[in-house]
């Protein structure tokens, strides 16, 4: 089986947990192994990949500040905890990569946030903007506000979503452990690593165990879900060990570790998703020159849209038809229907004025549009 390599990527998801950020002993930051870390971020940024950091940790840097007591917390100790590590966590990051010239852009998320469209949305645009930027998102679950029935409860999965929403191409989660083995290989001596997992199988998942560290809510159990979410979504996932110094260096250098592959790209697994899996809300009717620049690649402007017809509400998937009312396409829509309405034939400054906003023009963006759609 063909194992990728890391130089073939564009847009990459690293996601770091508590028991490699945070030495538990001291309660702080392991400083030289982070820098290690963001020296190996400054490298594959200076050759023009997009990086985003899924950071753990918050809480253990706030149990350290505040000098809390081992054992476990409440719910609301949790989450002060986390609002006082969330501070240091960020500051820290924002050093790190600022020694290599690179600015970081904190965002705090949760459940909700990448399963409710309208958020989903809001989150993909704030990352897009700071990616367009060049800054690293430093993402992390925003452990001070969400409550044990709307949260992850491990990076492992958030960073996976991530990934997806951002049409990342690989996710590669650091952990404990250089992979996945077909036995534990605390218990087995003779357990050999999986170097390649083509396809996420029963098998696979029997082979998950259990969390290996005290900081660890996840395991190689959540690295698998991980890897079922990801590579459904079209993006390759890595499991590589973070306990040495640069370890996306050694990824990059055929270091052990463990791909999981999909067959599918993000842009494409996407359109599938848009194309056949979303009931559509509404209708766009467009102009001839419209329906020509849809087909040539570009996105769907106001000024190409004659009429609107349905209820739907920002991120919701419409039918997209041309002056013959033959259907061209479906999309996911940036604006309710009534905003739709009053800004159709419009150019994309009168939209801005007439909405009072400042932001992407689009009606449909070109990576939320599917051409060539039969109705069934």
């Amino acid at each position: 089986m063909h194992r990728p390599e890391l130089k073939n990527f564009r847009r990459i998801v690293v996601k770091v947990g508590s028991s490699l950020l945070i030495d538990s002993e001291a309660g702080e930051v392991k400083t030289a192994w982070l820098a290690a870390l963001a020296a190996d971020i400054a490298e594959l940024h200076l050759h023009g990949r997009d990086v985003l950091i899924v950071s753990s940790g918050s809480i253990a840097l706030g149990r350290s500040r505040l000098k809390l007591a081992r054992g476990p917390l409440k719910l609301e100790e949790s989450q002060a905890a986390a609002a006082v590590g969330q501070i240091a966590l960020a500051r820290i990051w924002s050093e790190v990569l600022g020694d290599h010239g690179i600015g970081a852009g904190q965002i705090l998320v949760t459940l909700q946030d990448t399963e409710e469209r309208r958020r989903y949305l809001n989150a993909r645009s704030t990352i897009g903007k700071l990616l367009e930027w060049r800054a690293v998102p430093v993402i992390n679950e925003n452990d001070t506000v969400a409550t044990a029935e709307i949260r992850y409860g491990d990076n492992d999965r958030l960073a996976a979503r991530v990934a997806t929403m951002t049409s990342a191409d690989l996710l590669i989660l650091l952990s404990d452990i250089d992979g996945l083995y077909d036995a534990p290989p605390g218990a087995n001596p003779d357990a050999k690593l999986i170097p390649v997992v083509e396809q996420v199988t029963a098998e696979i998942e029997a082979m998950a165990g259990g969390a290996e560290s005290e900081l660890s809510r996840g395991g190689m159990r959540t690295k698998i879900e991980a890897a079922k979410i990801a590579t459904t979504g079209g993006t390759h996932m890595l499991i590589a060990s973070g306990k040495i110094e640069h370890p996306l260096r050694a990824i990059a250098n055929g270091g052990a570790c463990t791909w999981f592959l999909t067959p599918a790209n993000p842009v494409t697994a996407r359109k599938r998703w848009i194309a056949g899996s979303l009931e559509p809300k509404g209708t766009l009717t467009i102009d001839a020159g419209a329906v020509n620049a849809l087909r040539a690649g570009k996105s769907l402007l106001p000024a190409g849209v004659i009429r609107v017809d349905g209820h739907f509400a920002r991120g919701d998937a419409v039918v997209v038809r041309g002056p013959d009312t033959d259907e061209i396409g479906r999309g996911l829509v940036a604006y309710d229907a009534d905003d739709a309405d009053r800004i159709k034939g419009h150019s994309s400054p009168d939209v801005m004025t007439m909405l009072g906003i400042t932001g992407r023009a689009e009606m449909i963006h070109r990576d939320d549009l599917v051409m060539g759609v039969v109705p069934g």
